[in-house]
């Protein structure tokens, strides 16, 4: 029996083409994760003269969550957790980009069919023993980042039963990989009646946090399963904390906030040129756009010595734009492993 290692751990994903059923195409998750099996465990309560209580037990409810960790995020891996969060995007090409955009439903014939989004199976483990599940689908997740620092993301996949692998880690080439980093974002804040992206706010935005429940939900019925029968979409809940500079863009959006005046946000971060400039992009990108209003401001902060001021964004629908929120990733990967 091998003892784990902690350096031979491997998260390995494939993109099921029939939601529930593991393709043969595996790529590596290139960060830190672990699986958990949520399976619901029941002793029967029972007065039945046995003073310690006996072993019966039973399972109602299977279950995974695979919890991956805080890491580097970047634009060749971060479409995993948009294409099983929001909803499969089918890339556009720019140049030598492929462009993957991903909105938020905002009226009934925008929600998303179960069948729209891209499920996951998953092998985890170590040299020891192999976990694994599918029909993986992101429930929240978080992009966050601080100056001087890349973006981070984390995300929890919720999937149906958990079990041992014994075929084990199939063997996959390790993706090539850019990470994004928070001092090459640009913040832009405007009016609901401009063109969100038009007005550059430099030299103010110090830490911003996205944090996104997505709204997919898995269904438990009565329907000869133990884990859950279906995938729907559930209202999702999308906040942005942004750290400010305590200046004059900060005290304005106080103002804003005070006079509850929606305001449209974009946040977009560069990465290296394209090989192939297109018309519209010319580097690998990720841009987040939404539509919404200021929830809170906190009391001034300080950040060695200077002072800061952290403001709780709420995306919501705003009819004089017409928009709610998007997040756009260029990378010059076609088709995703």
């Amino acid at each position: 029996m091998a003892n784990g290692i902690k350096a031979l751990r491997q998260i390995q994903m494939s993109r099921e083409s029939t939601q529930g059923t593991p393709s043969t195409d595996y790529t590596v998750w290139r960060g830190t994760g672990t699986l958990l099996d949520s399976r619901e465990s029941i002793f029967p309560v029972e007065d039945i003269g046995i003073f310690g209580g006996v072993d019966r037990q039973y399972y109602p409810k299977l279950g995974a969550l695979m919890e991956l960790d805080d890491i580097e995020a970047t634009y060749e891996q971060i479409p995993h957790i948009l294409d099983a969060g929001i909803r499969n995007a089918t890339p556009t090409t720019d140049g030598s980009g492929y462009v993957r955009s991903y909105s938020w439903p905002i009226v009934t014939s925008d929600i998303a069919e179960s069948t729209d989004l891209q499920t996951y199976s998953f092998k985890c483990g170590d040299n020891n023993e192999v976990e694994a599940f599918s029909f993986g689908h992101v429930v929240n997740f978080v992009l966050s980042g601080n100056a001087g620092e890349s973006w981070k993301v984390s995300a929890s996949f919720q999937g149906r039963e958990a079990t041992t692998d014994n075929d084990r880690f199939v063997s996959v080439t390790i993706p090539t990989v850019e990470e994004i980093l928070f001092s090459k974002s640009k913040l832009y804040i405007d009016e609901s009646s401009d063109t969100i992206g038009s007005t550059l706010i430099s030299n103010t935005l110090t830490n911003a946090t996205l944090n996104v429940r997505t709204g997919w939900v898995g269904v438990h019925t009565a329907s000869g399963r133990l884990d859950f029968s279906f995938l729907k979409q559930v209202q999702p809940e999308i906040r942005l904390d942004i750290t400010f500079e305590h200046n004059g863009t900060a005290a304005l959006e106080k103002n804003k906030w005070r006079n509850k005046t929606a305001r449209l946000l974009k946040i977009l971060c560069d990465g290296s040129a394209l090989s192939e400039a297109g018309a519209t992009y010319t580097y690998k990108t990720l841009a987040i756009n939404l539509a919404g209003k200021w929830d809170t401001f906190e009391k001034i902060g300080e950040l060695d010595g200077n002072d800061i001021v952290v403001g709780h964004f709420v995306a919501r629908y705003n009819s004089t734009s017409a928009t709610f929120g998007s997040i756009v990733v260029v990378n010059e990967v076609a088709t995703m492993p």
